[in-house]
């Protein structure tokens, strides 16, 4: 007792109040985990709502039906996505604003504009709070905020943000400067800016070697929970089945892999169709298997475990070459950056005498996306932003549904300041 010369009765740095927080490490931890609530969601609504799987029950069928009626899906998708997402928000917004470090800032920064990416994707118009402490009597702040203000206001200047201050270092799978730059490439293509996506994706592509990143050789070694954070993956979104996240149903790779009785044979013919139009194709048995109709792509053996791919190299070569193709580039040019990932799967490079006009290049990299990166959540938005929703899903969609319906139970706590979408 006489040998101590501080206070021994100590709030431990973490357990402080916000006001007197000093370590902001946990909070930070809080953003990266309350992403675990968008992963589920994301991955059926990116290919349950399109062309590569689709529901077998009620009311789960709705997402085939391009209707007022998905607003039915709240409890087990889009409530638990949207309060999942606003939470990392909310612990991003407090490690921005208070934390010290740099880096602690950049990837804080990294997660509220990936939030929000998924927000504005989903649901178009959002409430917007870059406060750790909202008002909690002002209701004007629950105002939804244009998609386009969003991506000016907050992602872009962000993920910029985020970009100064990380190092292209990928530590422990978390947030990084090229995990930024392939973002912000990503953004920019949802934008249709295509200018400045090829000087993003071009610098992740280029850069990807000096941090580690390159192509895997066999396309079946990129998922599985043995291959969690391989040397094509840029950033996902880590899970553990030691750590219970607040998304409570059925995971990704039970939907994918006809796990869950609302769907069993969850498998599209159109997808099986795709795969048969590109006969030799090594990726197929990685991502569909007919006899269950169903797929293996995220193996059931450490299902729990499996991370969630938010972005890989070869997502970003293909989103690289479409940038080039609109821009001017030519067929060779640009067709040739599609060869590693084509060699890959077994398949014979694309010859530029016949696919040669830049709507053809535009469609064989649209071919290429879908068959790579077939249940990984990307083709609905894919469809969505090329503007070819009702060409490649063989009908025509009323555009109300290329977006989903706000959680009916956040409009009504907000006594509907938050509106809903039309159409919903």
């Amino acid at each position: 007792m006489t040998a101590c010369e501080s206070d021994l009765d100590q709030f431990p740095p973490n357990i402080s109040s916000s006001n007197s927080l000093t370590d902001f490490g946990g909070v930070l931890n809080a953003a990266y985990f309350y992403q675990h609530s968008g992963v589920t969601p994301m991955a059926v609504m990116g290919d349950f709502r399109a062309d590569n799987a689709f529901m077998e029950e009620e009311p789960y069928d709705e997402f085939d039906m391009f209707g007022p009626n998905l607003t039915v899906m709240e409890d087990q998708f889009f409530g638990p996505f949207y309060t999942g997402l606003y939470k990392s928000i909310l612990s991003a917004n407090s490690v921005i604003e208070n934390s010290a470090d740099a880096t602690e800032v950049g990837e804080a920064k990294f997660l509220r504009a990936l939030a929000y990416f998924k927000l504005v994707r989903v649901f178009g118009d959002v409430t917007v709070n870059l406060s750790s402490s909202p008002s909690l009597t002002d209701g004007s702040i629950l105002v939804r905020q244009p998609a386009s203000d969003v991506y000016n206001n907050v992602i872009i200047p962000d993920l910029q943000d985020a970009i100064a201050a990380l190092s292209t270092n990928i530590i422990n799978g978390r947030a990084s400067k090229l995990a930024a730059q392939g973002m912000l490439g990503k953004v920019y293509m949802q934008r249709g800016d295509y200018s400045s996506a090829e000087s993003q994706l071009s610098s992740v592509v280029s850069g990807a070697g000096g941090a580690g990143i390159s192509l895997k050789d066999s396309f079946a070694d990129i998922f599985g929970v043995e291959n969690d954070l391989n040397s094509e993956i840029i950033y996902a979104t880590q899970i553990s089945s030691s750590i219970s996240d607040e998304y409570g149903f059925s995971e990704f790779w039970s939907w994918s892999g006809g796990l869950d009785t609302k769907s069993l044979r969850p498998l599209d013919p159109s997808l099986v169709a795709a795969f048969d139009a590109s006969p030799g194709d090594l990726r197929r048995a990685v991502t569909i298997d007919t006899s269950k109709m169903a797929s293996p792509k995220f193996p059931q053996t450490g299902g729990p475990d499996h991370d969630w791919i938010e972005l890989r190299l070869a997502d970003v070569i293909l989103l690289y070459a479409e940038a080039r193709n609109e821009n001017g580039a030519s067929a060779a040019e640009v067709l040739a950056l599609l060869d590693p990932i084509r060699d890959r799967a077994g398949l014979d490079p694309l010859d530029p005498g016949t696919i040669s006009s830049q709507a053809a290049v535009r469609q064989a990299i649209a071919d290429e996306r879908r068959l790579e990166l077939a249940f990984e959540g990307q083709r609905w938005f894919d469809l969505v932003r090329t503007g070819t929703v009702d060409s490649e899903m063989g009908q025509n969609i009323d555009n109300r549904y290329h977006i989903f319906p706000i959680p009916v139970s956040e409009v009504l706590a907000s006594f509907e300041v938050i509106t809903q979408n039309p159409g919903y």
